[in-house]
């Protein structure tokens, strides 16, 4: 299974691409999108669908997982990624990619195995599950990273055929 991991955002979009397979992950890419401040608003959003379109036409992933949003104190800002996650969860839609979306306390559990832990320690965790030698850069790829990981664990059995379920007579 090929995972496409997203950090959205509208400045920097943290995308990592990894290969689960046999319970065991392998690197295939990271990076990230980035818009310059300078640019309109609107041009911005383009780049990041066009980017990203680009992307998943290139690896063909068999699922993308999205850091689910959460409102910190900035509404503007906030609202602003929302568009960019907008675009984002467009660019899926039109190249037929499922989406699935987790909260950073679930990645964070998948990965570290806790789900208060710090950034650092998911980094780090990231980086000894795809055997690397240093942690990626910029910290979105590496966010991005650990979003593909956490699908990879929780979402695998999603991706399985589905199984009857046998149910006791009269429920």
């Amino acid at each position: 299974m090929i995972v496409l991991g997203i950090d959205p955002g509208y400045a920097i979009v943290g995308v990592g691409v990894v290969e689960y397979k046999n319970s065991r992950f392998s690197l295939v890419s990271y990076g990230a999108i980035t818009t310059d401040a300078g640019v309109p608003f609107n041009r911005r959003l383009e780049i990041i669908y066009d980017e990203l379109t680009e992307i998943i036409e290139k690896y063909k992933p068999d699922a993308m997982s999205v850091e689910k949003l959460f409102y910190n104190s900035n509404a503007k800002t906030v609202i602003d990624v929302s568009q960019a996650r907008g675009v984002i969860m467009l660019a899926a839609r039109k190249t037929h990619t499922p989406v699935f979306e987790y909260t950073p306390l679930q990645v964070k559990q998948s990965v570290v195995g806790y789900g208060r832990a710090e950034k650092k320690q998911v980094q780090d965790m990231t980086k000894r599950i795809l055997k690397l030698n240093e942690i990626p850069k910029p910290d979105d790829a590496a966010d991005a990273l650990a979003m593909a990981i956490c699908h990879a664990h929780s979402g695998s059995s999603i991706l399985d055929p589905v199984r009857p379920i046998k149910l006791r007579k009269g429920i």
